[in-house]
């Protein structure tokens, strides 16, 4: 396997100690800096779905439907069977994506998720994120599709370091335009601007990739491309009155599982979609293409072999799919059950483009190129979640889990006892009662909730959530 590796980097003309040290001072938070060779960084298309479970891909073992294009992602690269999400719910994920830690270290992370319009909440302002960084190094960036990470003029992704935005800042939308003068939600934001559009929302962000990624061939780029699928309100391609029907905050009324899928095959269509105009411009060798989502799955997801589901620290709410594809760094059709989460990608997308988080705003996720390129083992992790709701805790410590839900505690052993059934409070309590330490002592550093946040409650929406 070694052999083989060596060969595809040297038919690539590349090295991995030629193109990973980390360079200090990086991005706009922290001056200016030598820039390496644009010729040698690599693009990045990092595609987030929403609200898609573990299970709701073919290549993790959907059935129902397929989704060939992105599992063509994962026979290019390595599949990771122990993904994870930093939330049980979107914006809190979203903040850890974007600044590359906990999101309970700023006041925007504590909002489980976003879902007031008319309250200031945003990234402190100054603070680097994963654009902004890759901006540093050299990129031209753009968000296309879902922010949420706060809804004001001010928390705008121009301003935390994406050259462009075309998509929306709230936490759904229509996937169809709707009538004037309708309250839901359907605006797409422009650099700014409000801007009109036609069409299927995952065909209209897909096309908008492609025109960026054509635009300008000057620099290597930086995509994040996050879908709205598949979010409620559950209206499938070809049906645009269907879209009229969404009476419900929550959409409790619409959707099932044949129209899930058509939302999901949609999905999957448009990522090819915007990987074949990659391809076409010849950039394909040497773009990195991330796969993942930002929580477990809502109603009409799979998530076998798990439990739980969105707004829950089960391995449902949290355990998501992600693939990672390099052509001749990292290996076609790898499997691989390294524990990563969306806080990594900004320490290891940084890596790969010769760059390394701002030293004033140290990362919790870690870089974990070199284990996805093969040239480390991996690495154990000690993870923690929590969500307000329900009171709920978790950490994950190599394969132990500590769980706290409802106001009763768990401990599982994730590699025996996937679906969380087994629990072996009891039998190994001094090391419930470490992990518990060990929680406790970790959420004494972060952002304590406000009274008045919000908290995002299964129960309120899902029949069998208790």
């Amino acid at each position: 396997m070694t052999d083989r590796r060596e060969l595809l980097r040297a038919a690539a003309g590349l090295s991995l100690a030629g193109t990973l040290p980390a360079l200090a001072g990086c991005g706009e938070a922290t001056g200016a800096t030598v820039l390496p060779d644009p010729r040698t960084l690599p693009n990045v298309v990092f595609i987030m779905a929403d609200d898609l479970g573990y299970a709701d891909l073919s290549c993790y073992g959907r059935h129902g439907y397929t989704t060939p294009r992105i599992d063509a992602i994962a026979a290019g690269g390595v599949r990771l069977t122990q993904g994870y999400a930093n939330s049980c719910v979107c914006s809190a994920t979203r903040t850890a994506l974007a600044t590359g830690r906990y999101q309970y270290r700023v006041s925007v992370g504590l909002q489980e998720p976003i879902n007031d319009d008319n309250h200031p909440y945003a990234l402190p302002m100054g603070h680097p994120t994963i654009a902004s960084l890759m901006r540093g190094q050299g990129y031209r960036t753009a968000l296309v599709g879902k922010w949420h990470v706060g809804t004001i003029p001010a928390a705008s992704p121009n301003n935390f370091g994406y050259d462009h935005f075309f998509g929306y800042t709230g936490g759904g939308t229509s996937y169809y335009p709707l009538p004037p003068g309708d309250p839901r939600p359907d605006e797409i934001i422009q650099d700014g601007s409000p801007v009109g559009w036609n069409g299927y929302l995952t065909d209209v962000l897909a096309d908008e990739a492609v025109r960026w990624i054509g635009a300008d061939r000057s620099k290597p780029f930086f995509l994040s491309l996050h879908f709205s699928a598949a979010h409620f309100p559950w209206s499938p391609p070809g049906d645009p009155a269907s879209a009229l029907t969404w009476t419900d905050t929550f959409d409790r009324n619409r959707g099932n599982a044949e129209i899930y899928g058509k939302i999901v095959g949609s999905l999957d269509a448009n990522v090819g979609k915007v990987l074949d105009a990659v391809d076409r411009l010849g950039l394909g060798p040497n773009t990195i293409v991330v796969f993942t989502s930002d929580n477990g799955g809502e109603r009409f997801s799979e998530v076998w072999p798990f439990t739980g589901s969105k707004g829950e620290l089960l391995e449902g709410g949290i355990r998501v799919p992600l693939i990672v594809r390099w052509p001749g760094r990292i290996a076609a059709g790898a499997v691989s059950d390294q524990v990563m989460i969306s806080m990594d990608f900004l320490p290891t997308l940084l890596a790969a483009a010769k760059g390394a988080p701002a030293p004033g705003y140290p990362s919790d996720g870690i870089n974990l190129l070199p284990v996805l390129t093969g040239d480390e083992a991996a690495k154990p992790r000690q993870l923690f979640w929590r969500h307000k709701t329900a009171d709920q805790a978790a950490l994950r410590q190599g394969d132990w889990k500590y769980l706290r839900l409802g106001g009763k505690e768990h401990l599982f052993n994730l590699a025996q006892d996937a679906r969380e059934r087994a629990d072996r409070a009891v039998n190994e309590s001094a090391l419930l009662a470490q992990m518990r330490q060990a929680w406790t002592d970790w959420n004494a550093t972060m952002l304590p909730y406000p009274a008045d946040s919000f908290s995002y409650d299964v129960k309120q929406i899902d029949a069998d959530r208790y």
